[in-house]
């Protein structure tokens, strides 16, 4: 198993990316932590893992308030000893996020705190753990769009993502000789409750698949794959990078026929 004995902490972990991830992680040997706003939700994934008689343990945590963020920390090595695998992967796309002009800033100031202040802080908390464990392994879920523009616009979350590659990238030189890997996903356009939401109509879906080369949404389960590369040893020599996933589309020029 190649996660055997570590313990992950998973932001985000009720839905989409960080669900996956978690049943994931599990089944590779972690003991997992799954960490969100959705007690509901949280709990099912949990037992899930629980059911196929793997450990884990939900702590409730708003990944932009620093209190949140500091006791999902002190949960996970409470409860299983210490912290080897950090996945700030929790994210949100609002509805009302458009271009410069439209977007309020209550949206922006949202958008940010959540998917760019809660990589900082979750990080903040994080690292003083993963020393404490001798190293680690810390992903950050950015997206496609910190490295292009988006067809669609949505300007928040474009920006806050290219702010969590940034992070990444400083984090990890900053740690790389304290035995601390800093890598980001950046994944492509997903069939997730997410993206599906925000690309409420057939027109908004299709602006999105004509610059995706292989013509269809990823799905959660891939991200997750790409996500246990990061968190194991097989990517000992990673750290820094931007690990795009997203179908060929930062690839393409112009759409295929």
């Amino acid at each position: 198993m190649r996660l055997k004995d570590k313990v992950a902490l998973i932001t985000g972990g009720s839905n989409g990316i960080g669900r996956e991830s978690a049943l994931l992680f599990a089944k590779e040997g972690a003991k997992v932590v799954v960490a969100d706003v959705d007690d509901r939700k949280g709990e099912e994934t949990v037992q899930e893992i629980r059911d196929m008689e793997h450990e884990a343990a939900f702590v409730r945590a708003d990944v932009s308030r620093s209190p949140d963020c500091k006791n999902m920390i002190s949960f996970a090595e409470e409860q299983f000893g210490k912290l080897d695998i950090l996945f700030n992967n929790a994210g949100i796309m609002h509805s009302s996020d458009d271009n410069a002009e439209a977007t309020e800033e209550e949206v922006w100031d949202l958008t940010m705190n959540i998917n760019a202040k809660g990589v900082f802080l979750g990080c903040k908390y994080g690292i003083p753990a993963l020393k404490r464990a001798g190293g680690g392994s810390i992903i950050n879920t950015a997206s496609f769009v910190a490295l292009l523009g988006a067809a669609t616009p949505q300007i928040a979350y474009t920006a806050s993502k290219g702010a969590v590659l940034s992070l990444t990238r400083e984090l990890a030189v900053l740690h790389a000789r304290e035995n601390i890997r800093v890598n980001a996903l950046c994944p492509g356009p997903l069939r997730t409750e997410l993206l599906m939401k925000f690309l409420s109509t057939e027109e908004k879906k299709q602006r999105r698949l004509v610059h995706i080369p292989m013509g269809r949404f990823g799905e959660a389960g891939e991200m997750a794959k790409a996500a246990l590369f990061l968190a194991s040893d097989e990517s000992s020599f990673t750290t820094g990078a931007e690990f795009v996933v997203d179908g060929g589309i930062t690839a393409a020029y112009v759409t295929p026929e």
